[in-house]
C-alpha cells in the first residue's frame, strides 16, 4: 500500500489544504464577478452620460437633426449609432449591432456586452421619441467602447484581492506542516522507542509521552501487551511445570521396563509389568492434568466468548463420569440438582473438568463407604455448586495452599499429582466466580462450595 495513504501528516495536510484551495477558487471566481461588477458601474455611468450628451447635441427627444460627434475616452475606442423605428441610419461612425430590440414603451438605458471588429465592446442604447407630436415615432441611439480600461481595472482589483490570499495559504500551508511535524513528534520518539526494543520486552509504553488523542491507543496496546506477557509467562510455567513433573515418572519407568528385562522369572516379569503400567496410568493422569492446566490458563479463553449453559445438566453429566471410579472404592457418590433452571456463562468442557477434578480429589481422599454429594442450586447471587464428602478434610490453615500448583498435603497416602484444585481455580477465574473450602457436616469433611455470576436465562 502507499506510504502517503498511511501517512498521517499527509492525510490532515490533505483534508486541510484541499478545502482551502476549494474555498480560494470560489473565492477567486466570486471575487471576479464581484470585481467585475463594480468596475462595470463607474464606466457605465460614464458611458451613459456621453450617451445623453451625445442624444441632446443630436436634439433627440425634439426633432431629430443628423450631426455631432461622441464623446471620446483616451485608451478606448468609441462607437455610436442612431436609427430609426425603421431601421434607417440618421447618424454614426459605424455600425453597431442593433440589440436588444426596443418596445415602444420602453424607458431608461440598457446595456450588453458584445464584440465589435474584433474587439470586445460594452454598449447602451436609449430610446427616445423622435416626434413629440407621433408616439409611435422613435430613434434608438446606440453607444459602445472597447473594455480595455474596465479589464485593467478589473486585473488590478483581482490582483489585489487572489494573490494576498494565495500568499495567506502557503504561509499557513508552511505553518501547519510545522505545527504538524511538532505535534507528532512524540509519536516518532514512541516508534523508536519500540524499534529499538528486544523481541522479549514487553514492558508497558509510557503514556504520558503520547498526545493525549493517542493516549486510548497506547492503553490498548498496554492491555494487548500485558496479556501477551500473561500467555508467555503461562506458557513458560507450563513447560517448566511439565519438564519438571514428567521426569520422575518416566525415569521410573525406563527403571521399571530395565528390570523387567534383566528378570526371567515370569512372576516377577509380571510385577514389573504391573509396576510399569501403574507409572503408566499416573504418567497419563499427569499429562492429562497439564493440558487441563494449559487450557484453562488465563488467555486461553475470553469470558464474552462463553455461552449460556444449563448448569444442572452440565453437572449431572459430570457426575455420571465418575461413577466407576466412586464404586471402585465402595463411595455413595450422589448428585442433587436444582428444580428452576441455573444459567451460566461458561465453557462446558472446562466446566466438566473443573466438577470432575472436584470429585476426583472427594473420591481418592474418601475412604472406602464414605460418602460424596454433589450439589447444584441457586443463591440470591447466581448459581452454586456444592461439593461435599466425609472424608479427612483439610487443615484451615492449609485451605489457601492447596490451590497452588504441586501442592500436596503430607500424610494424605494418596498419589496424585498436586494439580485438581489449581485446574479448579484457573477455571472458576476463568468464569469469574468465587471458590471456598468449608468444613463438612458436624465438622467432618470437606465442603468445596463454587458461586457464578448472575446470569438471565439460557
Amino acid at each position: 500500500m502507499d506510504n502517503d495513504i498511511l501517512s498521517l501528516r499527509n492525510h490532515l495536510m490533505n483534508w486541510l489544504f484541499t478545502p482551502l484551495f476549494v474555498l480560494w477558487i470560489f473565492s477567486t471566481a466570486a471575487g471576479y464577478m464581484a470585481t467585475l461588477n463594480y468596475a462595470n458601474q463607474p464606466y457605465d455611468l460614464a458611458l451613459t452620460e456621453r450617451a445623453q450628451s451625445l442624444a441632446g447635441q443630436m436634439k433627440l427627444g425634439g426633432k431629430t437633426h443628423p450631426g455631432g460627434a461622441p464623446a471620446a475616452e483616451a485608451g478606448d475606442r468609441t462607437f455610436y449609432t442612431i436609427t430609426t423605428a425603421d431601421g434607417q441610419v440618421i447618424a454614426g461612425n459605424a455600425m453597431l449591432p442593433h440589440r436588444p430590440v426596443f418596445q415602444a414603451n420602453r424607458k431608461g438605458p440598457v446595456f450588453s456586452d458584445g464584440e465589435f471588429k474584433g474587439q470586445k465592446i460594452r454598449m447602451v442604447s436609449l430610446h427616445y421619441q423622435a416626434d413629440p407630436a407621433d408616439s409611435n415615432s422613435y430613434a434608438l441611439l446606440q453607444m459602445a467602447e472597447t473594455i480595455g480600461k474596465r479589464q485593467a481595472l478589473t486585473r488590478g482589483i483581482l490582483g489585489n484581492i487572489v494573490i494576498p490570499q494565495l500568499l495567506l495559504i502557503i504561509m499557513a500551508g508552511g505553518a501547519v506542516w510545522y505545527a504538524l511535524k511538532r505535534g507528532l513528534m512524540p509519536l516518532e520518539h514512541l516508534r523508536q522507542e519500540v524499534a529499538q526494543r528486544s523481541r522479549d520486552d514487553l514492558s508497558l509504553l509510557d503514556e504520558r509521552k503520547a498526545p493525549v488523542e493517542v493516549q486510548p491507543l497506547i492503553g490498548a496496546v498496554n492491555d494487548l501487551l500485558q496479556r501477551l506477557k500473561q500467555v508467555m509467562e503461562s506458557q513458560k510455567r507450563f513447560i517448566a511445570d511439565a519438564a519438571h513433573q514428567l521426569r520422575t515418572p518416566f525415569a521410573g519407568l525406563k527403571t521399571q521396563a530395565e528390570l523387567a528385562l534383566r528378570e526371567v522369572d515370569p512372576a516377577l516379569i509380571r510385577h514389573a509389568l504391573q509396576q510399569i503400567l501403574a507409572s503408566a496410568e499416573r504418567c497419563n493422569h499427569l499429562v492429562n492434568q497439564l493440558l487441563s492446566l494449559a487450557r484453562n490458563e488465563p488467555g486461553g479463553h475470553t469470558y464474552s466468548s462463553f455461552a449460556m449453559l444449563e448448569l444442572n445438566r452440565v453437572a449431572q453429566e459430570a457426575t455420571m463420569l465418575w461413577v466407576p471410579e466412586a464404586l471402585k472404592k465402595n463411595i455413595d457418590l450422589g448428585f442433587e440438582g436444582s428444580r428452576q433452571v441455573l444459567p451460566v456463562r461458561g465453557d462446558a468442557i472446562g466446566l466438566q473438568e473443573m466438577i470432575g477434578n472436584l470429585l476426583d480429589n472427594a473420591i481418592r481422599y474418601t475412604p472406602p463407604g464414605g460418602t460424596v454429594t454433589l450439589r447444584a442450586g441457586y443463591e440470591e447471587g447466581g448459581a452454586v455448586l456444592r461439593v461435599e464428602d466425609n472424608g479427612p478434610g483439610i487443615p484451615e490453615e492449609q485451605r489457601g495452599q492447596v490451590f497452588e500448583r504441586f501442592y500436596r498435603i503430607l500424610g494424605s497416602g494418596q498419589a496424585g499429582s498436586g494439580l485438581g484444585l489449581a485446574i479448579v481455580r484457573e477455571v472458576v477465574n476463568l468464569h469469574e466466580g468465587q471458590i471456598s473450602l468449608l468444613s463438612g457436616a458436624n465438622g467432618k469433611g470437606t465442603l468445596v462450595v463454587v458461586r457464578f455470576p448472575h446470569h438471565g436465562t439460557v
